[in-house]
């Protein structure tokens, strides 16, 4: 399917501008390898121009016009975002599968997501009203003291491409909803529905300012972003090297940042299971999102006991994978994003295949597909845990299996990683399920299924998949500052000296 991909500038102080070099980044359609397009390419001149901005809302009539107002007025614009981007959802489900090759109907589902999560975050600014000047109990009936939450400042919302509207409204609706002036970056392998999202903001009449949309490359606009002296806070998604500069470079002006970096997120099935159910939920804890999910469970652990009749349901499963264009009506795994992300997923199954394991299924370019950055659903047995394939994260549809004998074996294994984002076990025993999920040293576990999501639960994780909480009533608190406002309610004098 084609279609004109809108041609935008950058979305600075609610107007649409020239980047200040005039360079534009060419838009790859994953799908057929061609060039469908053009984004607008931020420099560091940009960035101090979008920063200004937001600084200049924030402080607009001494924040009257937005960082001190009330939740339910900050709410009306979510709502009306949230209504608006459901009203355009055709629009910006196309451009998304365009532009990031996922399957249309995944697309759809993540901009239904954006419509709620901007709904349910309406719903958080609303009761932080409530939560304002919550009183504070003391030991002495002399002082009274009460707690302030208010905005951090301007924020800067670097957001990744395996997710791209989405993502960036899991940082901008909290941060809104705060009270917080924002820039944010997207990745620029997929920016197009995030700039669309500026005309949204226009739409809804969101005062200029308070949310600018810088798309350009990393060290170009997401560097200068993140170490600009005017921005308070840094909220980051990508991966863990990236996290650890961008850590680094906030370190150097004490700036908080929140991270939620890389995975490498184990599924544990034991041998109570429906086999098939099980096989579907594995599968779909890899290869959803054409397997390119920080929060993927692509290290398969199965009990010895069943293993090699799972591994064969898994095959039978995953042959049935309808792998196509990703506008193909019943389309469930599309392209990689980029040529990069395709030589880099093809080497770590090379790799793993001169280090001993054996492609049980997939591991190739699907024959009937011969353009686009296409892999078929991989299954690598015969592993050992020293292989590249399961210590690193892969981020393409490829799923490791590796069995184990005992419940405290499963545990070390799924442990045994540098990761910590998330994490599945399968059992109809539901006691082994609470102490398995206990003993996971992860930020979030499914129990008898894998990866749903939903705004209203917490999100992040721990170890090297970083720090700091997304979503749910935690996700606002990420944007906000607690101020402690404590009272002398008493006529008398301390008397600490003597009079004079």
């Amino acid at each position: 399917m084609a279609f004109p991909i809108p041609s935008r500038q950058l979305f600075i102080d609610g107007e649409w501008r020239e980047p200040i070099k005039r360079n534009r980044i060419p838009i790859i359609n994953p799908a057929t390898e061609e060039t469908v397009g053009d984004i607008p390419a931020a420099n560091a001149e940009d960035v101090e121009a979008a920063v200004s901005a937001a600084r200049k809302a924030l402080k607009r009539n001494k924040g009257r016009d937005w960082a001190a107002t009330s939740g339910a007025h900050r709410a009306r614009y979510l709502r009306a975002i949230a209504a608006k981007v459901s009203e355009r959802k055709d629009h910006f489900v196309k451009l998304e599968t365009m532009d990031s090759g996922k399957p249309l109907d995944e697309v759809a589902l993540d901009i239904d997501d954006v419509s709620t999560c901007s709904e349910y975050f309406a719903g958080q600014a609303e009761a932080l009203d409530d939560k304002q000047k919550y009183p504070v109990k003391l030991p002495m009936d002399r002082f009274k003291s009460h707690v302030l939450r208010q905005p951090i400042g301007v924020v800067g919302l670097i957001s990744p491409w395996n997710y791209p509207l989405l993502m960036a409204t899991w940082k901008i609706a909290p941060a809104l909803a705060a009270g917080c002036t924002a820039v944010l970056k997207p990745s620029e392998l997929a920016s197009v529905t995030c700039l669309e999202f500026g005309e949204v903001c226009n739409e809804v009449g969101l005062p200029p300012g308070v949310l600018n949309i810088l798309s350009g490359l990393g060290p170009d606009a997401g560097a200068p972003l993140v170490s600009h002296p005017d921005v308070d806070k840094i909220a980051f998604t990508g991966s863990s090297a990236t996290g650890s500069k961008v850590m680094g470079s906030a370190a150097q002006l004490v700036k908080p940042v929140t991270l939620e970096l890389g995975g490498k997120s184990p599924i544990i099935v034991f041998e109570d299971n429906d086999l098939d159910i099980a096989a579907e939920w594995a599968i779909f804890g890899c290869f959803w999102t054409n397997g390119q999910i920080c929060s993927a469970t692509s290290r398969l652990l199965v009990h010895e006991s069943i293993a090699a009749e799972f591994v064969d349901r898994l095959v039978k499963w995953t042959e049935k994978i309808k792998i196509s264009d990703p506008f193909e009506e019943g389309c469930r795994l599309g392209p990689v994003i980029s040529k990069g992300q395709y030589d880099k997923i093809m080497k770590y199954i090379s790799t793993a295949k001169s280090e001993g394991a054996t492609i049980s299924c997939g591991g190739s370019r699907p024959e009937h597909l011969k353009k686009g950055y296409y892999i078929e659903p991989t299954i690598v047995t015969d592993i050992s845990t020293s292989m590249q394939i399961w210590r690193e994260e892969v981020f393409g549809p490829v799923l490791c299996v590796k069995t184990f004998s005992s419940e405290d074996e499963a545990i070390e294994l799924a442990n045994d990683t540098e990761y910590g984002l998330a994490a599945a076990v399968f059992s109809k025993d539901l006691d082994r399920c609470e102490r398995v999920t206990k003993a996971l040293e992860v930020g979030a576990v499914w129990v008898n299924c894998s990866q749903p999501c939903f705004c209203h639960a917490p999100w992040g994780g721990v170890k090297r998949s970083g720090f700091g909480r997304e979503l749910g009533e935690w996700g606002i608190e990420n944007y906000l500052n607690i101020k402690q406002v404590t009272s002398d309610i008493s006529d008398e004098p301390w008397g600490w000296y003597k009079s004079p």
